[in-house]
């Protein structure tokens, strides 16, 4: 049975982050769901080890990743085969490409898949499915170590403005201060006046 997806994500990271990250093999065995152990073999290679499971089918399976075609910060080529014992096997490859977009990275694939044996029974429609989601939560983690979302954390600077907002509160209780002062230089100008008038009236 063959299988195609395509699919793209906008990741928040710079192109030199994502392609370091796509080439360790740490950062893809905490993404990958359900791999247990992800080693690399020679100069582009790794050996998986992955269980999972399709409708009533576990399996785990073992196979080997080879890359080509790199071109760096740009994309390459991906080829596998993975045996699940009795539940069948698995081979494809995919397409990885990288581009610049507005806040990171884009991150597009193409893959073609092949299954065979007791899963390919299981029908394109269920399988689809489990691979899309395994797909949809691979790239939801791979995005969280780029970087994720926003962290929460970011909300924190307004909230402590907020803070220090009240004593600002007061400003305007303490506007009436400036209406006091007027009387008390009209009261200084009211004496000045009448001294000045006292003093022309000795001067006839």
């Amino acid at each position: 049975m063959a299988m195609t997806m395509t699919g793209e994500k906008t990741l928040p990271a710079g192109r030199p982050k994502v392609w370091a990250m796509l080439n360790d093999p740490e950062v893809l065995k905490a993404c990958i769901p359900g791999c247990e152990s992800l080693e690399e073999v020679g100069d582009h290679g790794f050996a998986a080890v992955v269980k999972t499971k399709i409708g009533p089918v576990s399996a785990t399976f073992r196979g080997k990743v080879e890359l080509s075609d790199l071109v760096p910060l740009v994309g390459y080529k991906i080829a596998g085969e993975g045996d699940g014992g009795v539940a069948g096997f698995a081979k494809g490859g995919a397409r990885v490409s990288l581009a610049d977009a507005e806040g990171g990275t884009l991150l597009r694939y193409d893959v073609e898949a092949h299954v065979g044996g007791k899963i390919a029974q299981l029908g394109a429609r269920l399988i689809d499915g489990v691979v899309k989601n395994m797909a949809d939560k691979f790239f939801a983690n791979f995005a969280a170590a780029a970087g994720g979302p926003a962290p929460s954390g970011a909300a924190e600077p307004p909230a402590a403005s907020l803070a220090a907002a009240p004593p600002r509160v007061e400003s305007p209780a303490a506007s009436p201060a400036p209406s006091a002062a007027p009387p008390a230089i009209a009261t200084k100008k009211s004496w000045f006046r009448r001294i000045w008038e006292w003093f022309m009236s000795r001067s006839r």
